[in-house]
C-alpha cells in the first residue's frame, strides 16, 4: 500500500471539522487492505476525510490528477493541513474522482487535452464516469473515489468491482467513500463505518447500506403499501 496510515493533529484545527464527531474519534488510523471503504450517513464526515487525504497527496480538491490546477469554489476544509501521512511507497499515478465536481473536471479535461480530449461532456453521465475510471486506472496507482456510484447503473457498479480487482492485482490502492451496498461487497475490503459519531471497522453485512437495502428487498410489498397508505399526495 502507498498510504499505510495517518495522524490527525486536532489541537491545530479550528474550523467545522472539529465539530464532526465521527472524525474526532480518530487520532491515528492504519490501513490494512489495498481497498478501503468509508461508509455512513450523509454528513458523517466520510467525504471530508477522503477529500483531505486526496489533497494531502497533492491532488486538486475538485478532482483529477496532480496536473489539474484550478478552483471553481473553495469549499474544502483545512483538515489536510493538520494530517501526517504514513507512506509506504510512492505511486506511479494518482487520481481523485469527486462526483460532486466531476462536471468541472470534465470541462478542464477538454481545455487541457485539446484535440486529444476524451470529450466526457459528449457522453452520458454514467458513461463519462466509467470512461474516466477505465482511462485513469493504471498499475501502481493510488486512487481516491468519492461516491463513484452517483452516476453508475447497478451493472456498471458490478463492472467497477471487477476493474478494482484487476487494479489491485497490479499493486494499486483504493480509498472509496460510498453508499452503495454493491461496491461495499468488494471481497476482503477494509470497511469503516462513520455512523453513531465514531469511525469503526465493520464487516459488510453490518453496514447500514447493506442492512437497509436488504430490508427493502425482503419487505418490498410492505414498503409499497406503507408508502401508498401514508403519503399525503403532496409534492416533495
Amino acid at each position: 500500500m502507498f498510504i499505510s496510515g495517518f495522524d490527525i493533529l486536532w489541537d491545530e484545527i479550528d474550523d467545522y471539522v472539529a465539530d464532526i464527531k465521527s472524525l474526532r474519534s480518530i487520532d491515528r488510523f492504519m490501513f490494512n487492505k489495498p481497498v478501503t471503504f468509508f461508509c455512513g450517513e450523509n454528513g458523517s464526515g466520510k467525504s471530508t476525510l477522503l477529500e483531505a487525504l486526496a489533497i494531502k497527496n497533492g491532488l486538486n480538491p475538485e478532482g483529477g490528477t496532480r496536473n489539474y490546477d484550478f478552483s471553481t469554489y473553495d469549499s474544502y476544509s483545512s483538515l489536510h493541513k493538520h494530517m501526517r501521512l504514513w507512506r509506504s511507497r510512492k505511486p506511479d499515478w494518482m487520481y481523485f474522482l469527486h462526483a460532486e465536481s466531476f462536471y468541472n473536471v470534465a470541462t478542464k479535461e477538454m481545455e487541457y487535452s485539446g484535440a486529444l480530449s476524451e470529450r466526457y461532456h459528449d457522453q452520458s453521465h454514467g458513461q463519462s464516469f466509467f470512461s474516466v475510471l477505465m482511462k485513469q486506472t493504471n498499475k501502481n496507482g493510488l486512487y481516491f473515489l468519492d461516491e463513484p456510484e452517483a452516476a453508475l447503473s447497478c451493472q456498471n457498479q458490478l463492472a467497477l468491482l471487477y476493474l478494482i480487482e484487476e487494479c489491485v492485482k497490479q499493486n494499486c490502492q483504493f480509498i472509496i467513500a460510498t453508499h452503495s451496498p454493491i461496491l461495499l461487497g468488494f471481497p476482503n475490503a477494509q470497511i469503516l463505518s462513520f455512523d453513531e459519531d465514531k469511525v469503526e471497522e465493520v464487516d459488510y453485512k453490518s453496514t447500514s447500506s447493506y442492512q437497509t437495502m436488504k430490508l427493502f428487498l425482503d419487505r418490498y410489498d410492505y414498503f409499497v403499501k406503507d408508502i401508498q397508505e401514508n403519503s399525503d399526495g403532496g409534492v416533495l
